[in-house]
């Protein structure tokens, strides 16, 4: 299986699911930004529940931004309200210690583009989960690509129905029950070494 995706903030479980058991992932990275999309955001699982993690960008005057081009607005120090969050969140749960040492840089280092610092994320989420998988990059937007499986509409992080997956523990869980499919960030800090396992059993949905 051949997939097209969009790069985004600590993609969602199904994200990782498609990518996990993809024979090659290319990245679209030809198409214009949009809001309220997984491109600059991402859920985690946190006390009171579903927890929203966004990322501002600077908007451009023109009516259409091109993805690659979209810059993060630092001026809030997201990357430290971020980071705060993700310690609240996973302090308690079996493996967050783990991974801190992998993740914490990419909320110190400083961060412009947002394409290239969701890329980076991907790199890491790779290097934890111990998935070796190349990436394609596509070079010229295509609305119906022949080539590929199209999942590009994961992107979308209101309106679209989730695949259900299996559920797994959660720190929270014992107050508001499964959140399903959550930041993949939510799995590796709850599942740790067992999340590739658990991302390639699940039942395919494209």
């Amino acid at each position: 299986m051949n997939i097209l995706i969009h790069p985004t903030y600590f993609p969602s479980i199904a994200h990782f699911v498609a990518i996990s058991q993809a024979e090659t992932v290319t990245f679209e990275m030809a198409d214009n930004f949009q809001k309220q999309t997984y491109r600059n955001r991402a859920y985690i699982y946190g006390a009171n529940g579903k927890l929203l993690l966004n990322i501002p960008v600077i908007h451009s005057q023109k009516d259409r931004q091109q993805y690659v081009d979209v810059q993060t607005f630092n001026d809030e120090n997201w990357q430290r309200n971020h980071w705060k969050s993700l310690e609240s969140a996973y302090k308690t749960s079996p493996f967050f210690e783990f991974y801190e040492d992998e993740l914490k840089p990419l909320f110190e280092e400083p961060v412009s583009n947002l394409l290239e610092f969701n890329r980076r994320c991907f790199q890491t989420i790779c290097d934890c989960l111990q998935l070796e998988i190349e990436t394609l990059q596509t070079t010229t937007f295509e609305k119906e690509p022949a080539q590929f499986t199209d999942l590009r509409y994961l992107v979308k992080a209101k309106g679209e129905k989730a695949p259900n997956f299996e559920s797994y523990t959660q720190v929270f869980d014992d107050k508001h029950g499964f959140i399903n499919n959550l930041s993949i960030l939510d799995l590796i800090c709850n599942e740790g070494p067992n999340a590739l396992n658990y991302l390639e059993s699940q039942k395919p949905f494209w």
